[in-house]
């Protein structure tokens, strides 16, 4: 698998990943009204990267961008996604390592996770294994389809 940097050409290998994570309702506070137009917009901007198998399917991809504009964009922050059918494979691990050292390379002094689903096992548990701390949970921050409401994690890591 190849981590690099995305290119316009890949979005449509993207798309299909996010449409399904948005569509399951689980882990992105996106609502399910989200559009591809807005989608790629908000995750094509700033630094994008895609995961890549040797046969060139896309099988995840991540953003980073400054957390706050101005006085904060000091503060880097970062979105996963991973295809359905490719997890546990080390893909997130594979492009948070890569998000961290590139965001760090940028001139980031931290990167800061603002809503990540307190039910997100995997992802919490990813995270916290790459160095990020809980600093709060915001309580019923976040409608799941099926546990209803529960926290949103801020998380946060020094670079």
């Amino acid at each position: 698998m190849e981590i690099r940097t995305a290119t316009d050409a890949d979005w449509p290998g993207i798309w299909p990943i996010l449409r399904w994570v948005i569509s399951t309702g689980e882990h992105f506070t996106w609502g399910p009204d989200t559009t591809e137009e807005w989608a790629r917009g908000k995750w094509m901007t700033g630094r994008t990267l895609v995961a890549v198998d040797p046969d060139g399917t896309i099988v995840g991809t991540a953003y980073t961008m400054p957390n706050q504009p101005g006085h904060g964009a000091h503060v880097a922050n970062a979105g996963f996604a991973v295809a359905p059918d490719h997890g546990g494979r080390g893909i997130g691990r594979a492009l948070g390592e890569r998000a961290l050292a590139d965001a760090a390379a940028d001139g980031y002094r931290a990167m800061q996770f603002n809503a990540v689903v307190s039910t997100n096992a995997p992802a919490v548990k990813l995270w916290l294994s790459l160095g990020f701390e809980i600093l709060a949970t915001v309580p019923d921050a976040f409608h799941h389809p099926t546990e209803g409401y529960v926290g949103l994690h801020i998380m946060h890591r020094t670079l």
